[in-house]
């Protein structure tokens, strides 16, 4: 981790938290400039913390993507909630997403609980305002935040449109502390590209795939072999049961087909190099309650081997 002082430069750690669905890594993807995060309307769709880097001049922000705030009710959604408190401490700044075509309900109230052991200044993101033909509306929807929590702030915004984005990074930018440059200029994310390909292929699958699915599936790259003109990657889709097995694999192959197809150009794109994916679809029952199985998703477990990169840089002519 580079650091480098800068007279009058401005740096922090900044955690977007909120309910699932509320446009968390959207918001990241938007901030950061670049594809980080998977995206899908499915909850629980982010199940680690995923860092991205903006550097300003005068200023570099460490945003981190948290897992939606959830009820744990099995083992994979406690490691996830300890994943996400973990993201509230040693913070310069929280970042509270709500959804703000949707009334405050039970949950809501529920899901603000978690900041109150937090000793950090929360921001309150008011997300996709461009949902909202009557902008009216939102008053009395802040309003009723501002009974839950003394936010430090209230913003109004559409991570999918960019409204609003441009005054959240200056009321972000107006409260970290002088720091140095924690990573160098072209640094955006700390998530080793094997992780990356990983949760690239999960979103797709998400997407293609029925309701009953997404929440049972999980992604490991077992291959990973670069030469100058192909990188050629072998991963195995993992479900629970065998009825899930057969609607990610389609009639004659043609989700998996599909799922493929999407997630490769996608990677050529965010990697910048030809990929050769291979996909495999396996049955591993109850893999939500597998300590070891969980540990092996983690992206943590991914870093540092031979044939993987740890960051994507900009100027490798990438992004």
């Amino acid at each position: 981790m580079l650091e480098t002082k800068k007279p009058g430069f401005v740096s922090g750690f900044v955690s977007l938290l909120g309910r699932p669905n509320t446009g968390k890594s959207t918001l990241l993807n938007a901030l950061v400039g670049s594809k980080l995060a998977i995206v899908a309307e499915k909850p629980q769709t982010t199940r680690t913390l995923i860092q991205g880097v903006l550097t300003l001049p005068g200023s570099q922000i460490i945003f981190v993507d948290t897992p939606g705030i959830h009820k744990p009710d099995s083992r994979f959604n406690q490691r996830m909630m300890e994943t996400l408190r973990s993201a509230l401490e040693e913070r310069d700044l929280l970042v509270y997403l709500v959804d703000a075509t949707l009334p405050v309900r039970e949950a809501d109230r529920q899901a603000v609980e978690v900041l109150r052991n937090s000793k950090t200044s929360v921001l309150l993101a008011l997300n996709k305002i461009d949902r909202l033909k009557d902008k009216s509306l939102l008053l009395p929807t802040i309003d009723m935040y501002k009974s839950l929590y003394d936010f430090a702030d209230y913003i109004p915004i559409s991570a999918l449109r960019g409204a609003g984005l441009e005054t959240l990074r200056g009321a972000i930018l107006a409260r970290l502390p002088e720091g140095p440059a924690y990573f160098p200029e072209d640094h955006i994310t700390d998530q080793p590209e094997r992780f990356l390909a990983g949760e690239l292929i999960r979103e797709k699958t998400i997407r293609l795939t029925r309701e009953e699915v997404p929440h049972a599936v999980a992604v490991l790259v077992d291959e990973w072999d670069e030469t100058p003109k192909l990188t050629r990657i072998c991963a195995t889709i993992y479900v629970e049961k065998q009825g899930q097995k057969a609607i990610l694999i389609g009639a004659k192959g043609a989700t998996l087909k599909r799922i493929g197809t999407q997630a490769r150009l996608e990677m050529e794109a965010l990697f910048g190099c030809k990929i050769f994916l291979e996909l495999f679809v396996k049955v591993r029952p109850h893999w939500r309650h597998s300590p070891q199985f969980l540990a092996a998703l983690d992206w943590r477990s991914m870093a540092g081997r031979e044939s993987d990169h740890s960051v994507i840089e900009k100027k490798r002519g990438r992004m």
